[in-house]
């Protein structure tokens, strides 16, 4: 049998997609939906993870795009992607929590990373990780991201990011040559 990851189709996000994406975003990070998949935050973190107008923002950004992925018709998987300069920057990654696991998520990553190259011809790849989750910065260890050691704070008090429920966030770089 295929995985889910060999039937996806790739395309930018559009302003109408922007409801189903912060869908996405929510079922993948907070709550107990999350819980279905491996990369929750509901344990860290409450409230929200994004909103129509940050997603929104991303779409109409002249230099980012909102990479949206569907199976079967259906948005399953999404990732911001920023061109700042001599890198890339990764993010707003969400696979939809019945599928995590399943491939999915490695495939999105490699086309990010070969359309970051392709297009904007970057030699890095950069992303910020909540510290404290050490099973998903395994995981992009496994895939060539290196840890940095450079950390930036946690908005704390900002809700528009979340409401933390412990007292030691922070992001931590990740960083991974391209090609």
């Amino acid at each position: 049998m295929d995985s889910p990851a060999t039937g996806l189709t790739f395309r930018d996000a559009t302003d109408a997609d922007v409801d189903a994406l912060v869908a996405l975003v929510e079922s993948a990070y907070r709550g107990d939906s999350s819980r279905a998949g491996w990369t929750t935050e509901a344990d860290i973190l409450d409230g929200q993870r994004t909103d129509p107008e940050g997603v929104l923002a991303v779409i109409k950004s002249p230099d980012s795009r909102l990479l949206t992925v569907e199976l079967e018709g259906r948005i399953v998987a999404c990732c911001q992607l920023e061109h700042r300069g001599d890198h890339a920057y990764f993010g707003m990654f969400a696979v939809s929590p019945t599928l995590q696991g399943s491939g999915v998520g490695k495939a999105v990553l490699a086309e990010a990373e070969r359309r970051c190259r392709q297009t904007w011809g970057v030699g890095e790849m950069h992303m910020t990780v909540i510290s404290v989750r050490e099973d998903l910065i395994a995981w992009y260890e496994r895939r060539g991201y290196r840890r940095t050691g450079r950390t930036s704070p946690f908005p704390y008090g900002d809700e528009r990011f979340g409401i933390p429920l412990r007292a030691d966030l922070e992001f931590e770089l990740l960083v991974k040559k391209l090609g």
